[in-house]
């Protein structure tokens, strides 16, 4: 897959059937709109391309609102449009001068002069431009002008399962892996460089990678204990982490921590990606570490159980 940064010149992909948006997350919804482009494409002999923009665009518009948490960051999403068949991803830096292109100013600077769209795919109830004014409505009363074609994805395809991303971080924020799991199509992610920790987990029999993740904005779900599928150093493995500030041995800031199953490397500075299956328990304080050993005992072969049952 091609990314390319929007504000430089590039050559128009052929027969370009684009579709736009944030895609925070690439839920089960946007996978729709997605599956609809790459089949366009490959009926019309094109090419697939995704215009989003970065950064998230309420972080120009709400600079002072630091509630919101993405799903995804860029690199996140571009994997996984990769995944789906794309073949072109425009980045476009999205600024408070962006901001201000009408609906027209946009339509025909990005998807008729830089990309020369053949076919447009937009989900349901799709806004764009300053103050989101254009829409279905008006792309396709102006087809013609444009010399494009679109097509709206029906409210019942994408929202057949009310799939949000709003709903997506509720049920994160919450602890309700799974719920997040069925709307995304996909187990839930965090990723991050293996950093030194204070070493307690292994003198209990569970050592573990502590993960700094580099994006603030990354949204960490509720504490708690959780059962986990991991790659690293190209390494498919099974385990269990903590999220939360470990109570019981007095932790001074919020970690997250995963033991892996069968595993002892050194993995310090790798990167390790942790995929989130289900939550175990809450985050709890124990009498002390030989209480604290027991349980994990306990939730590591709850771990084992639920991740042999997938």
């Amino acid at each position: 897959m091609n990314i390319i940064e929007g504000q430089y010149p590039f050559d128009p992909p052929k027969n370009a059937v684009v579709t736009i948006g944030t895609f925070d997350g690439l839920h089960f919804g946007h996978q729709k709109i997605l599956k609809r482009v790459t089949s366009l494409a490959n009926k019309i002999s094109g090419e697939s391309v995704v215009v989003t923009f970065w950064p998230h665009p309420r972080f120009i518009l709400k600079p002072d609102d630091d509630q919101l948490k993405l799903l995804s960051s860029f690199d996140e999403k571009a994997t996984l449009m990769s995944a789906a068949g794309i073949d072109h991803v425009i980045k476009i830096p999205f600024t408070t001068e962006f901001s201000r292109l009408t609906s027209e100013q946009f339509t025909q600077k990005v998807l008729v002069d830089k990309i020369n769209t053949q076919h447009l795919v937009i989900g349901y109830d799709h806004r764009f431009g300053k103050n989101r004014e254009g829409g279905f409505e008006y792309l396709k009363a102006n087809e013609q002008r444009f010399n494009f074609r679109v097509e709206e994805i029906p409210k019942q395809e994408i929202d057949d399962v009310s799939v949000s991303s709003t709903k997506i971080r509720t049920a994160l924020q919450s602890g309700d892996i799974e719920t997040a799991s069925n709307y995304l199509g996909r187990h839930y992610t965090i990723s991050g460089k293996v950093v030194a920790g204070d070493h307690i987990g292994r003198t209990l029999g569970f050592p573990t990678a502590n993960i700094e993740v580099a994006e603030k904005y990354k949204l960490i779900p509720a504490d708690g204990v959780y059962a986990i599928r991991a790659e690293v150093a190209g390494q498919h493995l099974n385990g269990m982490m903590n999220i939360g500030w470990r109570p019981t041995v007095n932790g001074k800031k919020h970690t997250i921590e995963a033991h892996l199953f069968k595993f002892d490397e050194d993995i310090y500075g790798e990167t390790l990606s942790l995929f989130l299956v289900r939550r175990i328990r809450m985050e709890t304080k124990f009498e002390g570490t030989d209480a604290l050993k027991t349980q994990l005992l306990k939730d590591k072969a709850t771990a084992i159980s639920i991740l042999n049952g997938l």
